[in-house]
Order: C-alpha cells, then structure tokens, then sequence
C-alpha cells in the first residue's frame, strides 16, 4: 500500500511538534521562565538571551540580539502553550497532533502576546524581554460551535430562588467518579460540570459568547472578604450580589478538571430559566486550591 498524501502530511506535522515541543529550533543562549495563572487567564513569559553565548558585544551587537529574542520567544514559548490543559482528556499539543488546530493558530496567538520592550541586564550580560498571553484568546480558535446546546431542562422542576451567579468550591481532594481514587481538582479552559446522577449541567457548546471565559478560577480568599457578601469586588463582577454557593461533591475525566455537583444543587440551576441563562453567560467561578491556581516552568 503507498504512502499517501494524508499520511505524509500527517507526519510532517508531527515531525514539527515534536521540534516544537522539544526545543530543536531554540537559539543557543536563550533560556526561558514564566508563570500561568488560572485566576487572571493570563501566561506570562520572560525570555532571556546570554550575550556571550550567542557570540554578541555590546553596544553593536544589541540589534541583533533584540532580533535574537523576538525569535527565541515565539519558538520557545510554543511548547509551554502545548502543555496547557483544553479539557480533562486534551491538552493544546493533543489538538495539534490530532490535526484539529493549525499551529498557525498557535503562533498568531503568540504574536499577539502583549509584550514589554527588551531590557539589559545591570552586569549587561544578558538581554530580556517580557511576554502576557491571555488564555482568552483560545476561546476564538476552539469555541467553533454556531449553534448552543441546550442546557439541560427537569420535568420535575423545584422552586428555587433567582440567583446571580454560580460558585463552586472545590479546594479539597474529592473522590474521582468511577475509581476508588481521590484527587485535588484542576483548572482547564473547558471544564464540565456534571450532577451526581452523571447528566451533564455544563460544557463550552452552552456558552452564548466567545469573548468570554466559560468559567472563572479563584481562591477562597476571594469569597471571604469583610463584606456583606464576603466576595471581592473581582467575583462580584462576575456572580453579583446573590450568588448560589455549591460545594462539590467529586470530578471526573482522565484529569480531575470536571466536577460534580449535587443533583439537589443542580435542581436548583435548571429548575430556572434565569438560572440556566447564569451557565449560558458564564456567571460562574469555581473556587480552587491556591496551589493548583498558578504553575510557574523555566528552561
């Protein structure tokens, strides 16, 4: 049987993941550190170039390294971006692989970091730069649904109060559905929230808008401020004055990213027109362990 076209096309792309992911195509001299916060979507980067390594002077030689950064940012980066959870099954680079996102969508991306202009170090043997990435900006390319899910609806509906937003708190280790295992939840761009009876309350299709994060991350200083409604002014934002607090009750997927909330909890959201349209418009915040809000990496 012949090689066909798909299939050189397909390794080709893997061949320029796997020089992506490891770095094949990284200047000598640049190393790279950064940190993702899933409270502020946001992943920032500093890439820093050695001077000396690269073979460069001072003063004649900051052109080029300048030129040298900007490179060594957008090839160095990628693989971090790659790393970054989609759903509890799926990461950036799985996508990639699988052929479902072009890496020309990754790279327009990085392009649109907002970046600080590149910097001596005091001793002046090294050169820098300062990247921001909002993790919003994945909601264009992999938000492609043009119609909504419906959220789903009970045929035995509950009386419920009109709420203004959905917060749910799942700082401890919880119980995994379906294994005798417990894990500490996860932030991803995706997360599903499903009952305790497994029906699903929650994915991105049910999203109305694509500028707008499907969930928001905190910790649980943010909901025991000194005020009437112990939220910062950040959650209040986002979940109003009279919000409906759940604690929940597992999480599910081959990462522990989606929860599991109880099924009176769930009564409560899809019993109401006002309270499904709180999942639609993404008035929701799910409250993590601090530990788990912000990784930092470093090459």
């Amino acid at each position: 049987m012949g090689f066909g076209v798909k299939e050189l096309k397909k390794s080709l792309l893997f061949l320029l993941f796997f020089f992506s992911v490891f770095g094949v195509f990284s200047q000598a001299g640049i190393s790279v550190s950064g940190l993702v916060e899933w409270d502020t979507l946001r992943f920032n980067a500093q890439v820093s170039l050695d001077l000396a390594s690269a073979g460069l002077r001072l003063p004649a030689g900051r052109t080029h390294g300048e030129t040298l950064l900007a490179a060594g940012f957008h090839d160095n980066i990628r693989p971090y971006l790659m790393d970054l959870q989609v759903d509890s099954s799926t990461t950036i680079g799985d996508l990639v692989y699988r052929g479902e996102l072009d890496l020309r969508e990754i790279d327009a991306i990085i392009l649109g970091a907002t970046s600080v202009p590149p910097a001596l170090s005091p001793d002046l043997h090294q050169i820098s730069s300062s990247h921001t990435i909002s993790l919003l900006n994945f909601n264009n390319t992999l938000l492609r649904h043009s119609r909504l899910t419906p959220i789903i609806r009970t045929l035995n509906p509950v009386s419920t109060a009109s709420y203004t937003g959905i917060i749910i708190i799942a700082t401890d280790i919880l119980p995994i559905h379906g294994m005798r295992n417990t894990a500490l939840p996860i932030p991803c761009l995706f997360p599903k929230i499903w009952d305790s009876e497994m029906n699903l309350i929650y994915e991105r299709s049910m999203l109305e808008a694509h500028n707008i994060p499907i969930v928001r991350y905190s910790s649980a200083s943010n909901i025991f401020q000194n005020n009437p409604t112990g939220l910062s002014p950040e959650l209040r934002e986002i979940v109003g004055d009279r919000p409906l607090r759940i604690f929940a009750q597992g999480v599910f997927g081959i990462k522990p990213t989606d929860l599991i909330i109880d099924q009176s909890d769930a009564l409560l959201i899809i019993s109401s027109g006002e309270n499904r349209r709180l999942l639609s418009q993404g008035r929701i915040v799910i409250i993590l362990d601090e530990s788990v809000l912000r990784y930092e990496f470093t090459r």
